[in-house]
């Protein structure tokens, strides 16, 4: 796989595990943590959540009324295929910050709000879980890379 360019189209956050994210102009991720001050962040495998902004186009062409972070993912790039990254495969995003993909797609426990709109959710079939390896801050507008020596 050759070297992927893409950008961070939003970062989200939600102060309490249940509750909407809202979106911010950056943020800090921190090493065997996540986004601080996001509810899920903590030392697990989940630390931070990503989906493509254009899975999110897929489901407003088929009617849901949803932007970046509805589906409670973290952060929402553009340009790269998520879901073409291995498990163990590395994001760079800005300056410094660098993400290991620990988990693709999830098991949905119950209808969210968004597949009872249309009968279809992506989150679980194409957002993607990561850790944070290298630090740092990230801001929407950063450049995100993923390397070509992720096969």
């Amino acid at each position: 796989m050759a070297t992927t360019n893409g950008r961070i189209k939003a970062i989200s956050i939600s102060k309490k595990r249940g509750t909407k994210k809202v979106n911010v102009p950056e943020a800090e991720l921190k090493v065997d943590f996540g986004i601080v001050g996001d509810a899920h962040a903590a030392n697990w495998h989940r630390q931070i959540s990503l989906l493509g902004v254009e899975s999110i186009d897929k489901m407003i062409a088929k009617g849901a009324e949803v932007g970046p972070g509805n589906f409670a993912e973290n952060i929402t790039t553009e340009g790269i295929d998520l879901v073409e990254i291995p498990i163990g495969g590395r994001m760079r995003i800005g300056e410094n910050v660098e993400l290991e993909i620990t988990q693709i797609g999830k098991e949905c426990h119950s209808r969210c709000e968004i597949y009872e709109q249309v009968g279809d959710c992506v989150m679980p079939r194409e957002g993607i879980f990561a850790k944070v390896i290298s630090p740092g801050k990230i801001r929407v507008g950063d450049n995100a890379e993923v390397p070509g020596d992720n096969d």
